[in-house]
């Protein structure tokens, strides 16, 4: 029969190796002792002692324990007899046992096996918050668990993306089960999560890491302060509207979140007034096509979203100021069209008087030509014609 020799178990000087298995995490037990190999005899043989094998081995953690020399006989001396481990010894020759050969009750149709797992079994992660959104500055309280602990040594709390975990915790070897715990969250912790969980080889230095648990999303909401203004009629003053004219206010935040809405609180001497709309883009217009006494007070922009089941709401703006003025009649526009036209009417009638005197006057003053051609008959001056050349 050909047999089959998986020498891993001789690295690093191990004592302990699988023997014509299926793959290098499973065989026949066999151990070093006085410079000969032997085997594991099966009474007494459970999965506490196929677990310290496949740890001692790398090999994860047992699936099954086999007796009966489920991978054939081995040959040679019976080292161990009535093994008895704790499940947390570093070694299969650590625990406790009958180091006999003699004894007629074992044979080598009693030779001890494992199926090991091949890696570790991967852990499940769930979430202890009850919820999976959260604010920034809040904490997220996760639950990493395996089935089977043995040799633990630590958690660890993993963002997908990020090669260092963000969390670690330590165990006692048989803790199953840890609470992870994320303090002080940021926008930057926004993301995926898994959690994985190391266990303590045969070696001191030896740590063999799990492969990835689930997966749970988090989202982190920061909501920024709402900036605003408004725009009314040129002509009316800084802070104020005058009444009758249209006016506007907009509110802008710089973050988008699905679903959200922006809030305009108007807090007056009588009461409060709010009005929403949603937030289709990061700036939003609240219109008000004539303005009235009731428009007039101080005015906040908060920006509103719902996510997850909560309800998330920002810090209000500061106050924007609108006072309503009663037009001014000496400004109306009505009477300023009055006032040019009257005024276009005066000085047309002005310079048309003007232009007429000046004609008048120019006709009866006579020119000095014909001053000069005057004559005196009888103490009489005669203008004489003169003919145009």
């Amino acid at each position: 029969m050909l047999r089959i020799v998986h020498f891993i178990s001789l690295i690093d000087g191990n004592h302990v190796r699988l023997l014509d298995g299926e793959d290098e995490c499973s065989g026949r037990v066999e151990v070093l002792s006085h410079s000969q190999w032997g085997t594991v005899c099966d009474h007494g043989w459970d999965l506490r002692e196929a677990n310290v094998v496949c740890l001692e081995l790398g090999c994860g953690l047992a699936q099954t324990a086999l007796h009966g020399a489920a991978f054939g006989p081995g040959s040679g001396e019976i080292w161990l007899r009535h093994v008895q481990c704790s499940g947390h010894e570093a070694s299969l020759l650590r625990c406790a046992t009958v180091l006999h050969s003699s004894a007629p009750h074992c044979t080598h149709l009693d030779d001890a096996g494992v199926r090991c797992s091949g890696t570790l079994l991967m852990p499940s992660l769930s979430m202890l918050s009850p919820h999976a959104v959260f604010v920034a500055g809040e904490a997220v309280r996760f639950s990493c668990m395996v089935l089977l602990g043995h040799h633990l040594s630590d958690f660890h709390l993993y963002k997908q993306g990020v090669s260092t975990p963000l969390v670690t915790q330590r165990v006692d070897q048989s803790q199953t089960q840890v609470e992870l715990t994320l303090t002080d969250l940021e926008t930057f912790h926004q993301g995926i999560y898994s959690c994985v969980y190391r266990i303590r080889g045969n070696l001191p230095s030896q740590l063999l890491t799990s492969p990835p648990s689930n997966s749970i999303n988090i989202t982190v909401v920061e909501l920024l302060t709402p900036q605003h203004w408004y725009n009314t009629s040129t002509e009316a003053p800084v802070g104020s509207v005058i009444k009758g004219h249209s006016f506007n206010i907009t509110c802008v935040t710089k973050q988008q979140y699905p679903g959200a809405s922006f809030q305009l609180r108007l807090s007056r001497s009588n009461g409060t007034v709010r009005q929403s709309l949603p937030a289709l883009t990061p700036a939003v217009t609240f219109t008000f096509s004539t303005a009235q006494s009731s428009n007039e007070g101080y005015y906040y922009c908060l920006y509103r979203v719902q996510l997850g089941g909560r309800t998330f709401v920002s810090r209000e703006s500061q106050p924007l100021p609108i006072s309503v003025r009663d037009p001014d009649p000496v400004l109306s526009p009505m009477v300023i069209s009055w006032l040019v036209s009257g005024l276009t009417f005066v000085v047309a009638l002005i310079i048309i008087v003007i232009v007429a005197k000046v004609l008048c006057q120019k006709e009866e003053k006579p020119s000095e030509l014909e001053r000069e051609t005057r004559t005196c008959v009888d103490n009489t001056y005669v203008a004489l014609s003169i003919n145009k050349i």
